[in-house]
């Protein structure tokens, strides 16, 4: 089957077409995606009301390269599926309604596509992997751990109580007015300085539970900022590489923790863990956890850095898989701002 994928939950207009085969293989046949960085650089941030127009802007000519990409008209599609959600609503029913307009005049099936389950099985497009296993999504938005059963099945096991990983990256971007997107540029700052000058904290770092919580740490970071200012090049390297320091013992204490719940959860499993989203691709934390799944025996698997951002290809494979299951959305599917993957109706004998 071929599915076009649909992907305008925040500042990245994008689609795709993407084949699955009957053993659950897939293949990305083209993959478009619209960044919308230069425009709301001026704004220190994204700006909804921005980002919902560039959408209805240029999503329309981004679908059509797609398909000239796979040399596959729209009318020999199989179905398609959209983001309908969790995202800038805005953006969100751009995209959604795009799709269900597509669906109607050509005859297709739609998918409305949870945005965090196209981030879940984007590993079983790129590395085949097989249910179950740990899935740690750690974006923009959303910092979690979550146990992957199947398609439509999940339980999460951990949560971040304030901000996301990816929020307070870009917000210690912000303080130290790097630009963005933040969290590249803090990395890349890091790397000249020196992790151990200030000693930030670990927030929740000795607590059994798998939460997270970044903003205490956020808000040392700007007091340490605001104690030495006006800061020098070296004094940014340094805030740079301490934050990050801290966030990737964080991370790789909370993933020790989760790899050993799986295996006691799951006894007789193969441990197998999945990381996605934008902050997948930072390499201090990536380093971290390849070491914390080599002690733990675990299989580790990133997914290529622009399929770990968003993209149309996550959104593509989301529905072929839910499709290859029997699932469908009806026309009058409603976009969602907020839609947890462990909410009711997930599972796919529930669409």
């Amino acid at each position: 089957m071929k599915i076009l994928g649909i992907e305008t939950s925040c500042d990245e207009t994008a689609a795709a077409i993407v084949a699955r085969d009957d053993d659950g293989r897939g293949e990305i046949l083209a993959n478009v995606v619209r960044s919308q960085l230069e425009e709301h650089a001026p704004f220190g941030g994204v700006v909804p009301e921005l980002a919902a127009r560039s959408h209805v802007t240029h999503l329309d000519g981004i679908i059509a390269r797609a398909s000239r990409e796979a040399r596959l008209p729209l009318t020999e599609l199989d179905a398609i599926a959209a983001t309908a959600g969790p995202g800038l609503i805005g953006g969100v029913l751009v995209g959604l309604t795009t799709a269900k307009a597509l669906a109607a005049a050509l005859g297709k099936p739609l998918i409305a596509v949870n945005h965090l389950e196209a981030h879940a099985l984007t590993a079983r497009l790129t590395d085949g992997l097989a249910f179950p296993y740990l899935l740690l999504l750690v974006s923009g938005g959303h910092s979690q751990f979550v146990l992957v059963r199947g398609v439509g099945d999940y339980e999460r096991w951990g949560t971040t109580i304030d901000d996301a990983l990816g929020e307070a990256f870009d917000k210690v971007a912000k303080l130290l007015d790097l630009g963005v997107p933040g969290g590249p540029e803090v990395e890349r700052q890091a790397r000249r300085g020196d992790p151990a000058r200030f000693k930030f904290p670990r927030p929740l770092l000795r607590e059994a539970r798998l939460d997270f919580s970044f903003s205490g740490l956020k808000t040392a970071v700007r007091l340490a900022a605001e104690s030495i200012a006006p800061l020098s090049d070296r004094d940014v390297a340094d805030i740079c590489a301490s934050f990050q320091a801290s966030v990737t013992e964080i991370v790789a204490t909370r993933a020790t923790q989760a790899l050993r719940h799986f295996a006691s959860a799951l006894p007789g499993v193969p441990v197998q863990l999945v990381v996605a989203g934008g902050v997948a691709a930072n390499r201090s934390i990536g380093g971290a956890l390849r070491q914390v799944a080599e002690m733990a025996g675990a299989r580790l698997v990133i997914p290529p850095a622009p399929l770990c951002t968003d993209n149309g290809a996550m959104v593509a494979w989301a529905g072929a898989e839910r499709l290859a299951l029997g699932a469908s959305d009806g026309l009058d599917f409603k976009a969602r701002p907020r839609w947890p993957l462990d909410a009711p109706g997930m599972a796919v004998d529930a669409a």
